[in-house]
């Protein structure tokens, strides 16, 4: 798959939406709710079905196409290589800025402010991809206090033995006082390019793959100070997902629906303009809010005083304006999401990709609900009454058919959120790569990307079910 062919993944719906809002025809729900580690980093496998094979009748293990691998523990950050960080140890361990390297000036892109920053780094051993990747997406759980950000950057080996450069993959803070989170356009050494958040092989038809990669964190305060961003997770998805079109449906086999609060992106349409102007441009931050809360994240009154009282939800305000990314105008960046799910106590996120719904089955029996991003016209997801470029939305479990409960923030007031769809129907749209637009234009999918937010400390089950979905904690 490959970003060239999807010039932008903001959540832009397609003229079907258009025509529906302009009409008043947002659908309405469409059923009523039911009742309720060692110094390398840490992988575990993340399978997928090939196009047109099953593995249930072939007796073949599905082949893997994603590799998830993350640095999480005291062990993780003593080895990697620290330049004026330092390894802390705890509940929740991480990597500090220590003793800075010196100061540097950055000049926020976007404010044309400039500022002086003292700085240190730290840079993870190369970690060899089981799965020799076409894509690779960073992410990373982080504190940033008042007067401190981070940046983290991507290298890595391709299959022919050479190296990329160092590819920016983020520069981030939780708040926005200090600088404009964003993300950084025009990276490309004529093999490889980083859209937005996404390192590509530019032609994956040439056979080249990332064979393995390191990443590396820039810590940052201001002068003379001893404040410093904490970094608790740190990793990195490389996947080759074969082109399809279609993907070999999975054999139902849970029958479970989560409570998970309901939100509508669609009630606030029009509203912040410089966070992307709400509505169909507010299904990430609001997808990320609903399991949040899920979670039992909860925002004070202090947090939301920023918000015009008169808009309802106010939260989901807050989650679009710290998801934002400033370069890439709006609030679909995936890592970003992922991050600000981890700001809230006791919580961390991550994104992958994962192989089927039997995947997706996996977590909600743990209890763990997860957001998909899918695109498709109207007809390819029965119920939806709309077509979409991208998408977001919430995963929360399974009728006894085995269809899809999803929160679907595209939806008239909250009671409209929660839909049933058809389960070969959300498959295929979340996990093919290929697909035909409304102008009978070859575009891209997802590949099955997801956000995976989850506890600090998971149950035993819940670490099973992470595991098995290739993401070990």
């Amino acid at each position: 798959m490959s970003r060239a062919e999807q010039p932008s993944r903001r959540t832009v719906l397609a003229v079907a939406v258009a025509a529906a809002v302009a009409g008043g025809q947002i659908p309405a729900a469409t059923a009523a709710p039911a009742a309720t580690a060692a110094p390398a980093a840490t992988a575990a496998p993340a399978a997928d079905a090939a196009d047109g094979a099953d593995s249930a009748s072939t007796g073949r293990a599905p082949a893997r196409t994603a590799d998830y691998r993350s640095w999480t523990t005291y062990t993780d950050w003593r080895a990697g290589t620290a330049k004026g960080t330092r390894a802390v140890a705890g509940p929740r361990p991480g990597v500090v800025l220590g003793t800075p390297l010196g100061t540097v000036d950055y000049t926020d892109p976007h404010t044309k402010t400039t500022a002086a920053w003292e700085y240190a780094t730290w840079t993870s051993p190369a970690q060899p991809l089981a799965v020799p990747s076409t894509e690779a997406i960073a992410s990373w759980n982080a504190s940033t206090p008042a007067g401190t950000w981070l940046q983290i950057e991507l290298k890595g080996t391709y299959s022919d033995g050479t190296d990329t450069p160092w590819y920016v993959m983020g520069r981030w803070a939780s708040g926005d006082q200090d600088i404009k989170r964003t993300s950084v356009d025009d990276q490309t050494d004529g093999r490889s390019s980083v859209w937005t958040d996404t390192f590509s092989i530019d032609d994956a038809s040439t056979g080249l793959r990332l064979a393995s990669c390191r990443l590396r964190l820039t810590l940052y305060r201001r002068p003379g100070t001893r404040l410093t961003p904490t970094v608790w997770r740190l990793g990195v998805m490389g996947s080759d997902v074969p082109d399809r079109f279609t993907v070999a449906p999975s054999v139902p086999g849970l029958a479970q629906e989560l409570a998970v609060p309901r939100y509508s992106q669609e009630i606030h349409r029009g509203q912040y303009p410089e966070y992307d102007n709400g509505g169909e441009a507010w299904c990430s931050p609001t997808s990320s809010q609903m399991i949040i809360e899920y979670w039992g994240g909860r925002l004070t009154a202090d947090d939301l005083a920023w918000v015009d009282p008169a808009y309802a939800d106010p939260q989901v305000c807050h989650a679009a304006r710290h998801t934002y990314d400033h370069q890439y105008a709006g609030c679909g960046n995936w890592p970003f999401n992922a991050a600000y799910a981890a700001t809230f106590d006791d919580l961390q996120g991550v994104v992958t990709r994962l192989g089927s719904l039997t995947d997706l089955e996996t977590l909600i029996a743990a209890g763990i609900p997860a957001m998909t991003s899918q695109s498709f016209l109207e007809a390819e997801l029965t119920g939806a009454g709309y077509g979409t470029s991208g998408h977001l939305m919430t995963v929360i479990g399974f009728t006894a058919e085995g269809d899809v409960i999803a929160n679907d923030p595209f939806s008239a007031d909250d009671s409209a959120v929660r839909r049933v769809y058809r389960r070969r129907e959300f498959e295929n749209v979340w996990l093919r790569t290929k697909r035909y637009n409304a102008s009978g234009k070859v575009v891209s999918g997802t590949g099955g990307v997801c956000y995976l937010y989850f506890p600090a400390r998971p149950t035993p089950r819940q670490c099973r079910a992470l595991t098995a979905v290739g993401v070990p904690v």
